[in-house]
């Protein structure tokens, strides 16, 4: 049984009573617990876990990704049509086709345009989202309902990709993708409430017991959808008593008035199953759509540094006052500068509102220029990390930023650590799939499928280490231990839902002889 608890990391038996564990020790030491009706479950050798928690997810939006196009690991132009032509043959006409996952690094990087889509979709408008979710792609008659043609300015934090005679695509990347969204019908309410159901059974199944759901907004959507899935699925969830996991919630940023009045009047832990956390923004997009924010071009595009979603002064006041209601802050940064755009401000707003413990979170921090690694741990700043966009962004980084700069700043896990971050692992999903085993495994080995060398090596983590940030390090990072999950540990009580909430893992067939500190 894996503790988290560094003086004792395993154990070799638990007791556990009415959903709650007692004790972790001795199979010996538990035996006070045995009574007529104790029922004994032996394992034969397998590895006990706590619930896994993935620190960033979609969790709705996950939910009814499941039910549209799926593209991701689709690994041809051919394989990406024939995908989206079986889902238009069963819609009406007129009915929108959705989907998403695609990366067009899989096939050799070619982008797609509208021109793939319109021969097999003529009367059924497209939207389909590429697998970071900061760019997406529609045919021509959904630019028509949207009204985009070569005259349409582009909004501010936002581009539509253009021929050279200006003509779109159908390619829009962060912001411009409002143009379509405000066009799309919008899925009812009761159709997202069986998305959370079927998210979180989804969740369950790979031993997911917490989330931090950092809602549906994404640049270029309405604010407004992650208030409406609070007060319309995960109150009504908890209502019914159907929340089956725990979630903790963050809001859009330009909202923090509204979530400091609900944690005002209600508290920050509605129940045990939804926890109030804070807020979220963006300032950059994402490496594959080539909106992350370098200091230097990207090599496959020159001249273009990718894309500062927000004004800085902008972001640091709505920082400032949110810190000040006493609101956990994270924002999303992907590309270096963006990353040092936000340590930069993150000091400011220290020395302005004083030191306490506020643990901001830096979502992604994926590419970090020298030295960015060891400023996180300054200010006790939460790394929330994914590890299995290294498998999507390994093979392509090196050609989108030049493998220099590429290997000297990509997913620095282990450098991190060394600096004093605390790291927490999550999935983004829909855009990777939540699966935390691989991420540990990604984690660990940082290697793609057939490759037979690590990418940068140096970066790998310990499976110890590793375990933490998907469990006792990821409760930490969203302010949840000590009281509610993250390690069983002897002589504490810790709440747990059946079976569901502990994985027992295989971790041995995975990685044969695995102990921590591997």
């Amino acid at each position: 049984i894996y503790t988290a608890d560094p003086a004792r990391p395993f154990a070799a038996a638990m007791a556990v009573r009415a959903g709650r564990v007692l004790r972790v020790g001795t199979y010996d030491s538990l035996k006070e617990f045995k009574g007529r009706d104790t029922y004994e479950l032996n394992l034969s050798g397998n590895v006990v876990l706590p619930g896994f928690i993935d620190s960033h997810v979609h969790l709705i939006d996950g939910g009814l990704q499941l039910a549209r196009v799926p593209l991701r690991g689709v690994r041809s132009k051919d394989e990406f049509i024939s995908r989206v032509k079986g889902a238009v043959r069963d819609k009406h006409p007129g009915e929108w086709v959705r989907g998403g996952g695609w990366n067009n690094d899989f096939w050799g990087g070619e982008i797609p345009t509208a021109a793939w889509l319109d021969d097999i979709s003529p009367d059924n408008p497209v939207w389909l989202s590429r697998m970071d979710g900061h760019m997406g792609l529609a045919n021509s008659l959904a630019m028509k309902i949207a009204g985009i043609d070569k005259n349409t300015n582009d909004p501010v934090g936002g581009t539509i990709v253009r021929t050279t005679e200006r003509e779109p695509t159908g390619l829009l990347v962060d912001a411009a993708m409002k143009l379509v969204f405000n066009v799309i019908p919008e899925v009812s309410v009761n159709d997202r409430r069986e998305a959370l159901l079927t998210a979180s059974r989804h969740a369950l199944m790979r031993g997911v017991t917490t989330v931090v759901d950092v809602g549906s907004y994404v640049p270029g959507t309405s604010e407004e959808q992650t208030w409406q899935d609070f007060s319309d699925v995960y109150e009504w969830a908890h209502s019914m008593g159907k929340m089956m996991i725990r979630v903790c919630l963050f809001f859009p940023m330009p909202t923090w008035p509204r979530v400091s009045d609900l944690i005002h009047e209600r508290g920050r832990s509605l129940s045990g199953w939804i926890h109030l956390g804070g807020v979220k923004a963006f300032l950059d997009g994402s490496l594959g759509s080539s909106s992350a924010w370098f200091y230097e071009p990207y090599e496959d595009v020159p001249g273009d540094y990718g894309l500062q979603l927000l004004d800085m002064d902008v972001l640091l006041n709505a920082t400032l006052e949110s810190d000040k209601s006493g609101l956990q802050v994270a924002i999303h940064a992907i590309g270096d500068k963006a990353n040092d755009m936000l340590l930069d401000m993150f000091d400011k707003v220290v020395s302005l509102n004083g030191t306490k413990d506020r643990r901001f979170r830096i979502e992604h921090a994926q590419h970090l220029s020298p030295g960015a690694a060891t400023r996180f741990g300054e200010h006790g700043i939460i790394a929330s990390v994914q590890p299995d966009h290294l498998l999507d962004d390994a093979d392509s980084a090196g050609r989108k930023i030049g493998v220099e700069r590429a290997e000297r700043s990509s997913y620095l896990f282990r450098s991190l650590l060394a600096g004093g971050a605390h790291l927490a692992f999550g999935s983004d999903w829909p855009v990777s799939d939540i699966y935390p085993l691989q991420a540990i495994r990604t984690a660990m080995s940082r290697k793609l499928p057939g490759w037979e060398a690590p990418w940068i090596s140096a970066e790998r983590l310990p499976l110890d280490d590793s375990l933490k940030a998907h469990t006792i390090s990821a409760a930490y990072a969203c302010f949840l231990l000590p009281t509610s999950c993250g390690q069983p540990r002897r002589r504490e009580v810790r709440r747990f839902r059946g079976p569901a909430v502990h994985l027992v893992a295989r971790v041995r067939r995975r990685h044969p002889g695995a102990r921590p500190g591997d």
